[in-house]
């Protein structure tokens, strides 16, 4: 484990020596993640992937891909491109990644059941920004917008997070 390890820890997140109050998802933390259960994956998850608005933010670093009007994310576990980024229009059932409200407006991706996702083991865990504190996810970690951003423009590729 390092400073620049993304640790889930019962008091908060704990990233470069801070901790960063945080919502996890409302099925708790679990070793069986399933397809909506509202679970966070317990285990070691890379980051692969930084997702932002571009519409209503500037760009958080240079590896960040922007959000189009026709993206989503596949979270159909019949589908041939589940838990993958797809994009509109697009028949299996999926989530929104250009939402109206505020969640998704930067996105950090972790590689949980991606590239070669499994049927039904549960799609994309993200690191987004919160409804309010303490409200829980469907099973990502949620962060108050500043210290989304905060985090964002300090993480690497390479940055793990771990849920214990």
């Amino acid at each position: 484990m390092t400073p620049d390890d993304l640790v889930l820890t019962p008091v908060g997140l704990r990233f470069q020596g801070r901790m960063f109050p945080c919502s996890i998802g409302k099925g708790g933390i679990s070793d069986q993640k399933a397809e909506g259960d509202g679970a966070t994956p317990r285990g070691v998850h890379r980051i692969v992937g930084m997702l932002y608005r571009p519409d209503r933010l500037a760009c958080p670093t240079f590896w960040a891909a922007p959000i189009g009007p026709a993206d989503l994310w596949s979270d159909a576990p019949d589908a041939p491109d589940y838990n993958q980024l797809v994009r509109a229009p697009y028949r299996h059932s999926h989530e929104c990644l250009r939402r109206a409200d505020p969640l998704y407006d930067l996105v950090i991706v972790t590689d949980w059941n991606w590239p070669n996702a499994v049927a039904g083991r549960g799609s994309a865990i993200f690191i987004h920004q919160w409804r309010r504190p303490g409200y829980p996810t469907e099973g990502c970690i949620a962060l108050s917008r500043d210290n989304l951003h905060h985090i964002a423009r300090a993480l690497r590729p390479d940055t793990r997070l771990i849920v214990r």
